[in-house]
């Protein structure tokens, strides 16, 4: 991701998280730590072969401990893959971080984004009560230990894991 893509990353955003999208100064804010020797952020968008938006993920790292900021994924792509794919460049970034783990967390009614998690290796640890504002909704917060080894994702013929803020 670049300074240009924040625009139409705003657009989904919104479009996705009506009540609690991050704003354009959040992403700039991510992307001042996603360049040169002492970055710690990684964000990556998902265009289509005409340059439309896709989806998006953020990771953020801090020693050995790396944080996955966001995934979305539009719903023109759902049941694609996009998801597991945004999620495994993660990964990559995490180990090239050189970190142990990777923590996330994920609405409680986010079933599908769950199940992408935990085909990836992550196992739930805890509970964020109100995490998610407006609406009072709780976190599940989940953990994955050695990130350059992730559970093989078992394949799927349709994968239509929701977009959420992670």
């Amino acid at each position: 991701m670049r300074w240009w893509d924040i625009d139409p990353v705003l657009v989904l955003e919104r479009t996705l998280f009506p009540d609690d999208a991050w704003s354009r100064g959040m992403f700039w804010s991510e992307l001042a730590h996603a360049r040169g020797p002492g970055a710690t952020r990684h964000y990556v968008v998902a265009e289509d072969a005409e340059g439309t938006l896709l989806g998006y993920a953020g990771l953020a790292a801090s020693g050995d401990l790396a944080d996955v900021q966001t995934i979305a994924v539009s719903e023109a792509a759902w049941g694609h893959g996009l998801g597991s794919r945004l999620l495994t460049d993660l990964l990559r970034a995490a180990t090239a971080f050189e970190c142990a783990e990777v923590m996330l967390e994920v609405r409680v009614d986010n079933l599908r984004a769950q199940r992408l998690y935990e085909r990836y290796g992550f196992q739930p640890i805890g509970v964020r009560r109100g995490y998610y504002q407006p609406g009072n909704v709780d976190a599940l917060v989940m953990r994955l230990t050695d990130p350059a080894n992730p559970v093989a994702p078992t394949p799927r013929t349709s994968e239509s894991e929701p977009p959420g803020h992670v």
